[in-house]
């Protein structure tokens, strides 16, 4: 299995929204190329030759490049959007629904870490246009993670000052996970996400996290 389909934490069918199956072939390779040599040192030819094709198959598929780049990052950061406002949208209260959005945060950046990295550390190589759309994407992500912790602050369960800033690092510490982990630590992507939820709660004054239904 490539690492861009690593599956320990994440979803079980990665990519499976890419099609046809040369698109998607091309995409995972380029995930794979631009994780371990950059974007900008990452050629066409390169990516078609992790994938089994021709330089010239991948303009069937993707016009440029930065239309491949753009297309990884656009899923990943829909995933994203999506682990987080299921948890803001979710039962419970404020300090489970901010504990279920990091536990479940930081599963898809360990699981998916090749993939995260690529997704996350790799914006300023889009397009303006391109670059744009992230940012909203991202700044949705970063507004169903601050309605939690204000509605946290509104029920008396949060102690946060700066809930701005505080948003920021919280997700910031989620984010880096895709960084530093690795399949041959001792912890696992649901084992760092108890960590990380458990730690986060203690950072916003609302005390150690109760386990997941998992957990239990």
């Amino acid at each position: 299995m490539s690492t861009a389909e690593e599956t320990a934490g994440g979803e079980d069918t990665p990519w499976d929204e890419v099609t046809p199956d040369a698109a998607r072939r091309l995409l995972v390779a380029a995930v794979e190329a631009f994780a371990e040599r950059g974007y900008h040192a990452t050629t066409t030819r390169d990516i078609a030759g992790r994938a089994g094709m021709s330089p010239a198959a991948l303009y069937i598929h993707y016009k440029t490049k930065e239309e491949l780049l753009h297309r990884i990052s656009r899923i990943g950061h829909v995933k994203a959007l999506e682990i987080l406002q299921a948890a803001a949208d979710g039962p419970g209260t404020a300090a489970e629904r901010l504990a279920d959005a990091v536990r479940s945060f930081v599963r898809w950046h360990a699981g998916r870490r090749t993939t995260a990295r690529v997704v996350q550390y790799e914006l300023d190589s889009l397009g303006d246009e391109h670059r744009a759309e992230i940012f909203e994407l991202r700044r949705k992500s970063d507004a169903a993670v601050r309605r939690i912790i204000n509605e946290g602050v509104t029920a008396g369960e949060f102690d946060v000052p700066d809930v701005s800033g505080t948003t920021l690092a919280v997700l910031s510490l989620c984010i880096d996970v895709a960084r530093w982990f690795s399949t041959e630590g001792r912890r696992t992507p649901d084992e760092i996400g108890a960590l990380y939820a458990d730690l986060v709660l203690r950072m916003v004054g609302a005390g150690a996290a109760e386990p997941s239904p998992a957990q239990k």
